[in-house]
């Protein structure tokens, strides 16, 4: 801060203001909105944005709402990251997924990532994946005492674990230069696959494969703890974080039991969470996830110096689109930031187009220099702990971990993590969840830029070989945009078999000055179902009609200004009826004696922002003929 000659701040030349008279600021815009009787903590209210699991973004936040006993970083509780330094030594480890269930083609992916820019591997092995006997030759030429591996193997980690382990003694890696994660991980497996009857035995290899990795091979962790399982099926930030929370506790359960002191249990688990788009809500995600694990620690008499929680991050699936995947370059890029941010000390950036199946180079490509221009070119990782001293996220990272903590302690009154699998209370309540999320997904509250939002019916489509099949069997998988890529793949089904797209004729009653804010909305509201629209423009019934039928069309929309509604909605709806428009929607919301007016003219439907865009589009999909 600059200081004046006489030492004393510049600040000190302005008043201070409060908090109240910026509220009667805000009072003066909303008066002027019309919402003249709200004042004081009501007008803050006024401009609140409410988030899942209860938690609520307030506009204003001063030292006030600074929580404390954040402590510092390295120490507990660990909300300002696991390690002193943070990453500002040589950055987060960005850390590559890899899947192609070809060994050579997977190899030379390998070696043009760990070449590129990517210091660790995480491969899926098994099942449809990457054989684990073809171990050997997907990690050759990579110097296995510098890269750290993680493996993903379901069911099959302990012979993924006996494979690599093998592999490090054939080449003579010295057991303490081995690093990463041998990626046991059975309740996951159970969530996915719904399946409980290994889970047991699968729970007691785990533990010895701990004991062994304890004994011998210091840089490695059994197990990880994978909260994307319920991430994938639709849980929320809170829901996310107790799972995984009651799933560690399970495994430090486990781990003791079979002999690990509570320090070493703890030091044989790495956590996997997802990153999003929102990128504050991601950092807030991070730091909780260390808070939480930090009080786990405490009262499971684990030191200080084993408590820091070891977390990978991968940017959500869920976010990911088919359609307009360019896009998804953006989404990446944001939760890579905000989980670097958060402290995360591993980074999976997932391709632009994993969505659609196995990526390509040129995605892989893109997927590691995303992480390459954030800590190289932004010097993100060169400042520890980069979102503290902000009220915003440490009061979020509170709520956050209050909000998930109660979840916690839901799943443990229930029996614990596999218990509460088995009786079905985690599939319920992120179903739940899931469901409330899908409404504001259809109402386009929570909008999907490129798909329901500003779709390109003119894109072409990304092929892609298809990627191994996911474990199927328990809790779903679901993805933001798949409500409209099916309508959207209806459409592109009626094109290619009739040669044309189902379309929609628009109504332009009036100038472009009257009509146009409304023409914008129902044309990027159509073709987010893949409905091509048709303009038509003026007053004239007759002459509307007429171009309606020229057309093709077989429905249509009215897009206006209120007043010029009032004057020719009905004549033109009628008209539009007599040419033979099975249905007749008006771009607005009339309400009363209006509304009931228009609907006896042959106005069937209104469409507007915050209606259930998807029931509308599926509705005319049907109306005009385009197949399921």
């Amino acid at each position: 801060m600059t200081v004046s000659p006489e030492g004393l701040s510049l600040a000190a030349e302005f008043p201070d203001a409060s908090r109240e008279q910026w509220q009667r600021l805000v009072e003066g815009v909303l008066r002027k909105s019309g919402k003249q009787d709200v004042t004081g903590a009501q007008a803050e209210d006024a401009l609140a944005t409410k988030l899942e699991d209860g938690l609520t973004v307030r506009p204003l936040y001063t030292a006030e709402d600074a929580p404390e006993g954040v402590g510092f970083p390295g120490f507990p509780p660990f909300v300002r990251g696991g390690r002193p330094q943070g990453s500002a030594v040589s950055g987060w480890d960005v850390r590559q997924r890899h899947a192609h269930p070809d060994p050579r083609t997977s190899n030379e992916a390998v070696l043009a990532d760990l070449e590129h820019g990517v210091s660790s591997l995480w491969l899926e092995l098994g099942r449809d994946g990457l054989p684990i006997g073809a171990l050997p030759q997907l990690l050759e030429g990579v110097y296995l005492d510098l890269a750290a591996v993680a493996l993903d193997a379901g069911a099959e980690f302990p012979a993924a674990a006996e494979a690599l382990l093998a592999l490090y003694r054939e080449r003579g890696v010295p057991a303490d230069a081995a690093t990463g994660s041998l990626g046991a991980d059975p309740l996951g497996l159970l969530a996915r696959t719904g399946d409980d009857a290994p889970t047991a035995g699968l729970l007691t290899e785990a533990a010895a494969l701990a004991a062994r990795l304890r004994d011998g091979y210091p840089g490695l962790r059994a197990i990880t703890v994978d909260a994307l399982p319920y991430h994938e099926a639709g849980a929320s930030p809170a829901q996310e974080l107790g799972c995984a929370l009651a799933t560690g506790v399970a495994y430090l359960r486990g781990l003791t039991a079979a002999g690990l002191s509570p320090d070493e249990a703890a030091a044989q688990l790495e956590f996997r969470f997802a990153a999003g788009a929102d990128q504050f809500l991601t950092i807030a995600t991070f730091r909780a996830a260390r808070r939480l694990w930090s009080r786990v620690a405490e009262v499971s008499g684990i030191s200080p110096e084993a408590a820091a929680q070891r977390q990978h991050a991968v940017t959500s699936a869920v976010m990911m689109t088919e359609r307009d995947p360019w896009v998804n370059m953006l989404r990446t890029t944001v939760a890579c930031l905000g989980a670097g941010v958060g402290g995360a000390d591993s980074v999976t950036v997932l391709p632009f187009d994993s969505a659609l199946g196995l990526p390509d180079a040129f995605a892989r490509r893109i997927a590691r220099n995303t992480q390459a221009i954030l800590l190289e070119e932004s010097h993100l990782a060169r400042v520890v702990d980069p979102a503290g001293g902000s009220w915003y996220v440490e009061q979020l990272t509170e709520e956050l971990a209050a909000a998930a903590w109660a979840w916690f302690q839901e799943i443990e009154r229930a029996g614990g993590q596999r218990a509460a699998l088995g009786s079905g209370l985690v599939a319920d309540r992120i179903g739940d969840t899931w469901a409330r999320r899908s409404v504001a997904l259809a109402r386009r509250r929570e909008p999907i830029t490129g798909v329901s939002e500003f779709p390109n019916l003119q894109e072409q489509a990304l092929v892609r070989e298809p990627a191994p099949a996911p474990l199927t069997g328990g809790l779903p998988r679901v993805r933001r945009a798949e409500a409209y890529e099916a309508l959207r793949a209806r459409s592109d089904r009626h094109r290619d078999t009739s040669g044309a797209r189902p379309q929609l004729f628009l109504a332009a009653l009036g100038p472009a000055a009257a009509h146009t804010g409304r023409l914008t909305f129902a044309a990027n509201l159509f073709q987010a179902g893949g409905i091509e629209t048709v303009v038509g423009q003026g007053t004239d019934p007759a002459e509307l009609a007429a171009a309606f039928t020229a057309s093709g069309a077989t429905v249509a929309a009215l897009c206006s200004s209120d007043a010029l509604y009032e004057e020719h909605a009905e004549t033109v709806a009628s008209a539009l009826k007599q040419a033979g428009a099975g249905r007749v929607l008006l771009a607005g919301r009339p309400a009363g004696e209006q509304a009931e007016a228009y609907r006896q003219a042959g106005v069937d439907e209104f469409v507007f922002a915050g209606g259930d865009a998807v029931a509308v589009l599926t509705s005319l999909l049907d109306q005009i003929g385009v197949a399921r």
